[in-house]
């Protein structure tokens, strides 16, 4: 069994091992966790821009990747603590956006402002329980290459955006977005799809109960 097994088993080790990554009831790293240990780490491709006050809470027992020419802005938040981030090349995290892993984010994706991306859900189902103390589950969420996703949307756990594909502002996606597709509303239904025989984008109209319609 390897060290980090054998802290993963032990609830007393595990709590130990947290209470020196961070502080008590926060998702913050501690200072020399930011400074000595995620550098080494995780994989920070050329050019990636952090701005000053953007919040990065990654740890280093989970993945952290961005790629080359990527920027994460001013009070965006990256989260890994309950699962791996992977951003590709040349994406963008805007202003004050919210990323938990498990996430996956492709190349050239445009993430506009106050968007939450989480692969977290917090568990509620016994009552007598508060929820924040219960366990919580998890699901990747993963948005393909070339992807618009509009200011204030909300991406759920375990949703896939399929490639070239645009989230409308506000909308709120619950199901998987088809490759090509615009999507909008609460919850997000496929309002276009690109048709490649006239090479345009052309309202949706179909209606079929296994796809997000």
């Amino acid at each position: 069994m390897s060290y980090v097994q054998k802290i993963k088993s032990d609830p007393r080790l595990k709590a130990f091992a947290l209470y020196l990554l961070m502080p008590k009831n926060q998702a913050r790293p501690r200072w020399w966790v930011q400074q000595f240990m995620n550098p080494f780490y995780h994989k920070k491709g050329t050019n990636a821009v952090f701005c000053r006050k953007s919040r990065l809470d990654v740890l280093p027992f989970n993945p952290f990747t961005i790629g080359s020419g990527s920027v994460v802005e001013d009070y965006a938040v990256v989260n890994n603590g309950m699962g791996a981030v992977h951003i590709g090349d040349n994406t963008f995290v805007g202003l004050f956006d919210v990323v938990i892993g498990p996430v996956t984010i492709g190349n050239n994706v445009i993430i506009a402002q106050h968007v939450v991306i989480s692969g977290l859900n917090h568990g509620y189902e016994n009552v007598l329980v508060p929820i924040k103390d219960q366990p919580c589950t998890t699901a990747e969420i993963v948005i393909e290459d070339d992807c618009w996703i509009g200011a204030n949307a909300v991406i759920t756990a375990g949703v896939r955006i399929g490639k070239h594909s645009v989230v409308a502002a506000g909308s709120v996606v619950t199901k998987d977005v088809p490759p090509f597709s615009v999507v909008g509303g609460n919850p997000a239904r496929i309002l276009k799809e690109y048709n490649p025989d006239v090479a345009k984008w052309e309202r949706f109209q179909k209606v079929d109960k296994g796809q997000l319609v």
